[in-house]
């Protein structure tokens, strides 16, 4: 297949030497589908292979790069059926050196004797003295003179070298395999790609920009990353601090601000349809439902999200702050405002215990109010769902609380004004977007009981305006965060015991083992049954997952 300049980043996969269709499918199992996807898969760390040393230099425990001719090939079997070694006999001009390869007899087709080599591992000694290798990274080739010294020293770059060396006589790339592509076989196909990128290769960032910040071009930042040349610092590498690597940090950076800073500015052209009022009648009904006087940090956020809602151009705002700081609070009064202006609310939250705690408390302090608060469920009947779904698409129902649920494409709403998002980092770009669109441009606030530093908020949501609750309201003590290694699991536990046995109660959340039902389901069984047996086997042990029925959490939530 021809490769253009222009598009060569673009490239299938396919078309790289080593890959084919049949490997193709295993790098789309990864996401990695083009040559830019795979040149953006970096190396997890690297090895300096480029030290040399003569075979009669050789020390137990050295592990270096030794150059030399194949002087003898042999497969040798074991007392283990099926198990062999095959063995070579390399020389340079100090010495021999043995060579094992465990369980390999396909290398007696790889190894002839006359061959030049260059293997790679650590020297030990073996049984009736001397030493060996046993199972070193090898590479071959026909004549290496011309490329290396006596002593193995590269003669020329080795990206422009003749016989190309990829495993050996250099700082080396080791990948994470990907299925059943191993490091080594990931090193050849990154090696091609890297050995046809064009030398015009495009770069995205202006030359100006590059040499404002002191960072390469785009190939040679391919080529620092994936190859590096010999005198690159190892530490600097494997900290991922090298010139070329900052390169790809920076670049990174730079176009997610872009994509933030874009998507700012496009939303500041939007008009909404509906501009909020604030009077006298919105003030009553606040001050109706709230039986407490709100904190001077929940009064400033609320101003700040007010005066956004009281601007023609749709609000984008998180709300930060501390489990038990009154963000809910907050978000009921903003859709206070968007209610009493003829707007309807969404509140999407990420599980269904969360949803089912929020559509408990907006109804009670919205239960002498004039405003309907439905909730969509997967745990609802469909009549119970399609008079819900009517109810939002006739403007019955004013303020709806529900999980992704909210997404789906039966529900439409008549005039949603106000989308809140709670626990947001749990949903993605993608996943706010789809739940705004549902409305015509409408405010939306994200909640977070996430503490996200100033400077790394501005940063990763800087497409949105941050408003922080630092205060608690009176009566509610801040919450402590302790941290423990695995080995002091027993000193949770005896905390865990002390607090339930005060009359307090505990939960312990099991982490997300992979992308499976059945494996996390498993892994929290098993959790539960430890806990329920060995730990606490004199008080009432729980477990709630997302298999069980609404119902059924509500009963062990409550019992």
């Amino acid at each position: 297949m021809a490769m253009s300049p222009d598009t060569f980043l673009e490239t299938p996969l396919q078309y790289l030497k080593g890959v084919g269709p049949r490997r193709a499918e295993e790098f789309a199992q990864a996401q990695l589908l083009t040559v830019d996807d795979l040149l953006h898969r970096f190396p997890i760390r690297y090895e300096d292979r480029s030290c040399f040393e003569s075979i009669d230099g050789l020390k137990a425990g050295m592990t270096v790069s030794v150059l030399g001719e194949v002087v003898r090939t042999a497969v040798r079997s074991t007392r283990r059926r099926g198990f062999t070694i095959f063995e070579i006999q390399l020389a340079d001009a100090s010495g021999t050196l043995r060579v094992s390869f465990l369980n390999q007899p396909f290398l007696r087709e790889v190894f002839k004797a006359g061959q030049q080599a260059i293997l790679f591992g650590t020297a030990e000694v073996r049984r009736g003295g001397g030493l060996q290798f046993t199972n070193p990274e090898y590479e071959i080739f026909g004549n290496a003179s011309k490329e290396f010294g006596l002593h193995g020293e590269m003669q020329s770059d080795p990206l422009v070298i003749g016989e190309r060396r990829i495993h050996t006589g250099r700082i080396v790339p080791i990948y994470e395999r990907v299925g059943a592509v191993t490091t080594k076989m990931l090193r050849r196909i990154v090696f091609d790609a890297i050995q046809r990128l064009p030398n015009n290769l495009e770069d995205l960032l202006p030359e100006q920009l590059r040499q404002k910040m002191g960072i390469p071009d785009a190939r040679a930042a391919f080529i620092g990353t994936h190859f590096p040349e010999k005198h690159t610092e190892l530490s600097l590498l494997n900290s991922f601090r090298s010139p070329a690597q900052q390169r790809m940090i920076f670049e990174e950076f730079f176009f997610f601000q872009l994509g933030l800073r874009l998507r700012r500015r496009a939303r500041e052209v939007e008009r909404k349809p509906v501009v909020p009022l604030v009077d006298s009648r919105v003030r009553n009904a606040a001050i109706q439902v709230l039986p407490f006087k709100l904190t001077p940090g929940q009064k400033e956020a609320l101003r700040q999200i007010v005066d956004d809602m009281r601007r023609p151009v749709p609000m984008n705002r998180l709300l930060q702050g501390d489990v038990g700081a009154g963000k809910t609070i907050v978000a009921l009064i903003a859709a206070l405002v968007a209610m009493e202006n003829g707007l309807q609310v969404a509140l999407m939250a990420p599980t269904e215990i969360l949803a089912a705690q929020h559509f408990r408390t907006l109804s009670q302090y919205l239960d002498a109010s004039r405003f309907d608060v439905v909730r969509l469920s997967g745990g609802m009947t469909a009549s119970s769902r399609s008079q819900t779904i009517q109810a939002l698409a006739g403007g019955d129902a004013h303020l709806v609380v529900g999980t992704h649920a909210l997404l789906q494409a039966p529900i439409v709403f008549r005039k949603l004004g106000l989308v809140i998002i709670d626990e947001q980092h749990r949903f993605g770009v993608d996943q706010r977007a789809q739940l705004r669109d549902k409305g015509w441009c409408p405010d939306v606030l994200v909640m977070t009981a996430t503490p996200i530093p100033r400077t790394l908020a501005m940063t990763s949501y800087g497409d949105l305006d941050i408003s922080t609750i630092k205060d608690l309201p009176p009566g509610r003590r801040p919450v402590k965060t302790i941290a423990r290694s695995e080995r002091r699991r027993g000193e949770v536990y005896r905390l865990i015991q002390q607090e339930v046995e005060a009359g307090h109660q505990a939960y312990v959340v099991c982490p997300l083992v992979e992308e499976s039902d059945k494996v996390d389901l498993k892994a929290a069984k098993e959790t539960f049954d430890y806990l329920a047996t060995s730990v606490f086997p004199d008080h009432r042990v729980g477990l709630v997952h997302g298999k069980l029925k609404e119902g059924e959490k509500d009963q062990i939530m409550l019992g």
